[in-house]
Order: C-alpha cells, then sequence, then structure tokens
C-alpha cells in the first residue's frame, strides 16, 4: 500500500505508515464480523476500528493482534 499522505513513521499501531500496513481476514457476513469482533474483546485484545462500513463499501473492523499488527476482519 502507497499513499502520499502516509507519514515514514513506524512507531505506532495506530498510525499507517509505509510497508506492511494489516492483515484482513474474510468471514463472510456482517454478523460474523460483529460476532469474531466482540470475541476478540471480551478476550482483551485491542478494538482499534469497531465494526462498520467504510467509505469504500467494506464491512469491517480492526483489531491489533498481541504483536500490534492490525488485523482487519471483514466480509
Amino acid at each position: 500500500m502507497q499513499m502520499p499522505t502516509i507519514p515514514n513513521s513506524r512507531n505506532t499501531a495506530y498510525e499507517q505508515f509505509i510497508g506492511l500496513t494489516h492483515f484482513a481476514v474474510s468471514v463472510g457476513t456482517q454478523e460474523k464480523v460483529d460476532a469474531l469482533t466482540k470475541i476478540l474483546e471480551n478476550d482483551g485484545f485491542e478494538i482499534v476500528g469497531q465494526p462498520r462500513w467504510t467509505g469504500d463499501g467494506y464491512y469491517e473492523s480492526v483489531v491489533l493482534d498481541p504483536e500490534q499488527n492490525r488485523i482487519e476482519i471483514t466480509i
């Protein structure tokens, strides 16, 4: 992924940076996105993007894994 507006910083999982920015996992339905997000939240994982429809038409949530990688859960 490349965008001119993404800063050259690798020191935070909360800001985008050049290079690998996230992994995406498709779970099939909006309900499954909601359910898995809730399970992960209840298990103590940090949700940095609540389930939502994005401007480009995707339904997704975003959770940080133990190594601070962004995991996108999508339909």
